[in-house]
């Protein structure tokens, strides 16, 4: 056993003693040791219940032969700290995870893990751990919050933001909007949509890394708490195989997650983690090839904020598993892929059958032929940006208009609620990238601001930024290279005019490249915003968005 480098030998016998100091017996310590990654707090909703995840796990690692020890890893709520300084330090986190998990279990010499994360950046920042650690893993997150009701509708997070973008317009009252605050948010779990967190926990049941049912189970229903103790007792069956998270994270399972990304309409968010998981596996993932898989894969779901469906009603109608055996019927799956039941992709979805065709549409009547995300290019975004195709209107596939330029994701707020944007405008928010930020913040402000005023159908928005899952609308985001850069981005000037084609994957700033060159010549790189702490490290270390916002080291 890999733990046998702390607990056996005279050598070790300081060792033994620390562990006596907590309390653990010499049977304790003649079992495997698996490290419980429990992501628990108290300020992240769909957080505040891991401890009972955490104790599930616990037990069922223990009925199973193992001897569990938690530690912790940390989560960013991204809705608490959306719109302010706080943004920044959202998807940093997912690398500080990634740091700390591997720290602690190469420290401690655990010889399996179970991971416990839940919302936006720890669900990928525990899977580039597992890919680095590569100890028998398995994965069981908190689970979605059920969908709120207002009016007997159902609603989620992106319906508070976009009230409050409606009550600017002067189209819902004060009153109305503290109907939504009380209402959207009901339970606790990852919010209820389509969302990053949903996103990437569904994908790693797609990964092989998660059982079913982890991406969709909601987070009040005991079923969460036997899936937990199943987990417990799964990764000691691993341990015993040595199936390991390299053995199951290969870059064909990375296809198959890509491809049933766009078969639910996940974030856009996913385009910034699959590349970084891909990183850890030393697999090269060039975003442009998701417009190849796209091309092939049919759009099946709608979920929040795409439509009215939510992550209980994909549960219900046989969750990812079901759209994985649609899928399936194409042969657009690599089968044979291993999974941490012990079997193949194959075998886990044989049986598994579309129960409500409203939720999961049939693959022979899907939303659309093509996938739900979609990759564009141009001489606006060389390396690549990414929009979330489902999620955008008919009218809005093609749109031509003068661009609105802002330095901030503030400026570009105040404008739209402020009444200067009109119909047609395509505003761009630049410096907000992976480096330029630093941080690179998501853009639920403005996307639910515009929605709300009533210009989600006639206005576009352009960012070296990110989008939260709940954004809606053509978003385009992740535009590489970013303006701190000097990226083309950072050189579009107030008026001139963008053209946007999605299903032809195209974005073109309608200026000639004489023109561009003469304003690349005169450009000056901004200072940096920030210049100390973490923030600081990260900028100087961070790649582009196109390739994952992964850090490496300066040369």
């Amino acid at each position: 056993m890999r733990s046998d480098t702390v607990t056996k030998g005279m050598a070790q016998a300081p060792h033994r003693s620390l562990f006596n100091a907590l309390g653990y017996t010499e049977e304790e310590r003649q079992r495997p040791l698996v490290g419980i990654v429990c992501s628990y707090n108290e300020i992240v909703p769909g957080h505040m219940n891991l401890d009972k995840i955490c104790d599930a796990v616990k037990m069922g690692v223990a009925m199973a032969g193992g001897t569990p020890i938690m530690f912790p890893a940390i989560a960013v709520c991204d809705g608490i700290a959306m719109g302010h300084v706080g943004m920044k330090y959202s998807l940093v986190t997912r690398d500080l995870i990634a740091d700390s998990t591997e720290a602690m279990a190469m420290a401690h010499q655990f010889d399996a893990l179970v991971m416990i994360p839940n919302c936006d950046k720890n669900v990928p920042g525990l899977l580039m751990a597992a890919a680095r650690i590569n100890v028998p893993t398995v994965f069981v997150s908190g689970g979605p919050m059920l969908a709120g009701k207002v009016k007997g509708c159902k609603r989620s997070l992106s319906s508070m933001f976009e009230a409050v973008g409606s009550y600017a317009a002067g189209t819902m009252t004060e009153e109305d909007v503290t109907e939504f605050e009380e209402k959207v948010c009901p339970t606790c779990g990852s919010c209820s949509g389509m969302y990053t967190a949903n996103s990437m926990n569904c994908l790693t049941e797609v990964l092989g890394m998660g059982l079913q049912g982890n991406g969709t189970i909601p987070a009040v229903y005991s079923e969460r708490i036997r899936l937990a103790k199943h987990a417990g007792m799964k990764v000691m069956e691993l341990w015993e195989k040595n199936i390991r998270p390299r053995d199951i994270m290969t870059e064909e399972a990375i296809l198959n997650a890509l491809t049933v990304d766009m078969a639910l309409g996940c974030s856009t968010n996913s385009m910034l983690h699959l590349p970084a998981i891909a990183h850890e596996i030393g697999m090269d993932f060039d975003i442009t090839f998701a417009n190849e898989i796209s091309a092939k894969t049919p759009n099946l779901c709608h979920l929040a904020p795409a439509g009215p469906t939510y992550m209980e009603d994909l549960n219900e109608a046989g969750g990812v598993y079901a759209v994985m055996n649609e899928l399936n019927k194409k042969g657009l799956l690599h089968t044979d892929c291993m999974t941490v039941t012990g079997k193949t992709v194959g075998e886990n979805i044989a049986n598994c059958t579309n129960k409500n065709p409203e939720v999961i549409r049939p693959i022979e009547n899907p939303y659309s032929e093509t996938g739900g995300l979609a990759v564009l290019t141009g001489n606006l975004a060389p390396d690549g940006s990414v929009v979330k195709r489902s999620a955008v209107v008919e009218e809005m596939m093609v749109h031509e208009g003068p661009a609105r330029v802002f330095d901030c994701e503030e400026d570009a707020i105040d404008a739209i609620k402020g009444g200067k944007i009109v119909a047609g405008d395509v505003v761009v928010i630049r410096y907000e990238g992976p480096k330029g930020g630093p941080g690179m913040r998501e853009m639920l402000n403005p996307t639910s601001a515009i929605a709300g005023m009533g210009l989600g159908a006639s206005v576009a928005l352009i960012t070296d930024g990110r989008f939260s899952g709940a954004s809606r609308g053509a978003s385009i985001g992740h535009v590489s290279p970013e303006a701190a850069v000097g990226g083309p981005i950072a050189l579009v000037e107030e008026g001139d005019i963008i053209k946007i084609n999605i299903p032809e994957n195209k974005m073109e700033l309608k200026v000639s490249d004489e023109v561009l060159a003469e304003r690349k010549a005169k450009w000056v790189p901004r200072q940096p915003k920030v210049t100390t702490g973490y923030l600081a490290r990260y900028a100087s270390m961070v790649t582009s968005g196109n390739r994952g916002a992964i850090l490496e080291i300066p040369r």
